[in-house]
Parts: C-alpha cells; structure tokens; sequence
C-alpha cells in the first residue's frame, strides 16, 4: 500500500503499468488499489506543484503567510473545533495542530498584505477561544513539496572524449 502511494505522491502522472513494474504487482492489482484509496479518501486529489515566482508578474498577485495561532482548548474537543473553523475560510490552505509556544499552524494566501492582515483581524482573531496570533510572511519560496526551485549548479567539469 505505501509504495503505491509514495510513488503516487512523488509523480501523480505515473501510468499504471510504471507502478506495476516498480512495484512488482499485477497492472489490474494496482488499478484496483489506487481506485480504492480515491473512492476512501486515502488519495485526496491530484495536483501540481508551480513555482509561481517563475511566472512572469504572478508572484506579486499573492501573498503567502504562515500564522501560528494560540488557542484555549476546550474540553472534550481540545483544539479540533477551532481548527476546523479555520479550515472552512477560503484564504486558508492549510492548518496543523503543532507543538511549541503556539498550538495552531495556518497556510494563508491572500492577494496582498492588506488582504492578510484583513483576514487575521477580522476573521481569524474573532473566533472564540483564538488568544493570540503571529503572522510571518513567505519572502522567498526555496522548496516546497519536496521540490527545490533553484536553479541547478552547472557542470564545470571538463569533457572527456574517447
């Protein structure tokens, strides 16, 4: 199970029967596999990862924030229903439950630092039991996903000929 996945995670455009060979599972084993982790929810969805910074004028139409949220916890729910408020706004992309000084980690995107604060202020800071928050703003994405956005060191070595 956790091959396929990992594969799946790593290149969702693999074909079937590339898994089946790296696998060393039946192509219709690994067809029934992968169709069952979407029908359960194990595979949520497909996606690519872009370096938006290389698209000519796009990085400067979003902003990228990651805000630590300090929650009082609740019994018997802990910090779950207040993370799941949060999952539910548009802006954000992703929530964790962390340790540390703070107990929540946000991935907002809003279209300028305005847009950011706005939403923390006016959405984010009012929910009941939210204590605090610390917004860091994304100046520079270097990797994310697993994938390095630099550019790649060229080769200095001298040619080798026959």
């Amino acid at each position: 199970m956790r091959e396929i996945l990992e594969l799946l995670e790593s290149d969702a455009r693999l074909p079937h029967e590339t898994i089946a060979t790296m696998t060393g599972l039946p192509v219709a084993e690994v067809e029934a596999r992968i169709a069952e982790y979407e029908k359960t929810g194990i595979i949520r969805r497909y996606k690519a990862v872009v370096n938006w910074d290389a698209v000519q004028g796009q990085h400067a139409e979003s902003v990228t924030a990651f805000i630590d949220v300090s929650v009082a916890p609740a019994r018997g729910v802990g910090f779950d229903d207040v993370a799941l408020r949060i999952s539910r706004f548009d802006e954000v992309r992703s929530v964790y439950l962390v340790s540390g000084s703070h107990d929540l980690r946000c991935t907002v995107v809003g279209s300028d630092i305005r847009a950011v604060s706005d939403f923390v202020s006016q959405k984010l800071s009012t929910i009941d039991r939210v204590r605090s928050t610390a917004t860091h703003f994304v100046l520079k994405t270097h990797k994310r996903d697993g994938d390095v956005f630099a550019e790649p060191e060229p080769d200095h070595r001298l040619p080798v000929t026959p």
